[in-house]
């Protein structure tokens, strides 16, 4: 029994235990009852579809789930239980360690992965960590279970912040190739955005290597390291506080002024998103810079992003790596419309030779259409960035490259998420599109 002071304070946290060896699950549980005061085992399964069952049943916070089991393996009982209790997170166990895996376990769903045997230290560590960053996720389940039917088509207010009059669309900026030009497409993303009466949200998430404040020239004394451990009780003057205003009128929310400073975001990895849903109600777009990092930060924004562009180089590397994040995206089962391709400094059209590669290819071997096309052009970029204005408020003339690309991507994201015609009036009367509070961890 574990009597330490305050321990019958916690929350206690609902763990089901799969695993084909009984033996294995029984010893999980017998270390789980030394803190009992904290942890409770709902139930102990064998195989993929009684887990499956049984999470349908218990509704466990914490899943607990070996690789290897007849009948259907933990890889498919967990892509089927993170579709139908969103609410519970997946801790994938093995004695199968390689990043093969790991990637598996992370495609359909699972949270964590601990290799067998695990240290009883590392068990409780590892599913406190695990309900601490699933709590945004679980809540957003408890909030849809009880929402009316017919609410499917509103907007959802989920937060103090949220005032329920602006959609909140987040797009998230990624590519798995360094240099490819994210912070970019990004910026001016947001800044093409910011049509007449539109409040667009500029949040840079590279927590290690942002480079959004150098983009803009904007410094400030305040990042998002302020907020992470202030989500839960975020408040609208404090968020206002700390959030960077550009000449533009584009607001900015700073990652950490150091590198060192970025393990405060990253060790809450879904704060980043939890910040946005409290803050959502208040925008109506919400651009998100990322790194090229696939983790678990990355993974929540992209859960509850409204559009996700994908920015490639047309080259073999950028070809590669796209297409390791469009199956990785088709294994979490987003659908296909939710992706936008961009493919960043290319060669015009009367400069492109025989050895680029064609557009036809890239788009077949990705089985994705290329949205947009951004030229190469490198003074018109850096001439941008030295005077600290996105490309597209640099350069008012549309026709020149690559002001008109980048100035037709916002439009093209504006118009897919936006009714032209709606008034603004009737967005803040009766929003008609769902915003963040509906999209659950896949949409």
């Amino acid at each position: 029994m574990n009597n330490r002071t305050g321990s019958s304070d916690r929350e206690v946290i609902k763990v089901l235990l799969v695993d084909d060896i009984p033996e294995t699950r029984e010893n999980i549980k017998k270390l789980l009852a030394f803190e009992d005061q904290e942890f409770k085992v709902v139930g102990s399964v064998g195989t993929g579809r009684e887990a499956i069952k049984s999470a349908l049943e218990f509704r466990p916070d914490i899943i607990i789930m070996d690789i290897n089991m007849p009948d259907m393996d933990g890889i498919q009982a967990t892509n089927e239980i993170t579709k139908l209790v969103p609410a519970a997170a997946v801790i994938m166990m093995s004695v199968q360690t390689d990043a093969d895996y790991l990637k598996k376990a992370m495609q359909a769903g699972a949270r964590y992965f601990l290799s067998k045997p695990v240290a009883p230290d590392e068990l409780y560590g590892t599913i406190r960590e695990v309900y601490r960053n699933h709590a945004p996720f679980r809540m957003q389940a408890q909030q849809v279970m009880m929402m009316p039917a017919d609410v499917g088509t509103r907007k959802v207010v989920t937060g103090p912040l949220g005032s329920g009059v602006r959609p909140g669309f987040v797009i998230v900026v990624y590519s798995a190739q360094g240099g490819a030009g994210c912070t970019t497409i990004a910026t001016n993303l947001a800044s093409g955005l910011m049509k007449r009466n539109t409040k667009v949200l500029l949040i840079d998430a590279d927590v290690q290597f942002g480079d959004v404040g150098v983009f803009l020239k904007l410094q400030s004394q305040s990042t998002m390291v302020d907020l992470v451990a202030k989500v839960e009780d975020l408040d609208a003057d404090f968020f206002d506080s700390v959030v960077a205003s550009h000449e533009s009128g584009l607001k900015v929310l700073l990652g950490p002024q150091r590198p060192e400073f970025a393990e405060e975001v990253l060790s809450t990895p879904t704060a980043v998103a939890g910040i946005i849903e409290k803050i959502s109600d208040s925008y109506d777009f919400i651009v998100v810079d990322t790194s090229r990092r696939f983790d678990e930060l990355l993974l929540s924004l992209t859960d509850i992003a409204s559009k996700v562009v994908i920015v490639a180089t047309p080259t073999l590397s950028g070809v590669k790596n796209a297409r390791f994040v469009f199956d990785f995206f088709d294994g979490m089962d987003y659908p296909p419309e939710k992706s936008i391709l961009v493919l960043n400094r290319v060669d015009e059209e009367k400069n492109r030779n025989k050895v680029t590669i064609p557009y036809e290819s890239i788009e077949r071997h990705l089985k994705r259409k290329i949205q947009a096309k951004i030229p190469d052009n490198e003074n018109v970029i850096l001439t941008a960035i030295n005077r600290g204005v996105p490309v597209v408020a640099n350069q008012r003339d549309r026709k020149q490259s690559p002001v008109r690309e980048l100035s037709d991507l916002a439009d093209l994201i504006y118009n897919s998420l936006m009714t032209v015609s709606e008034s603004e009036d009737d967005k803040q009367a009766a929003p008609k599109r769902t915003g963040i509070g509906l999209r659950l961890g896949k949409n």
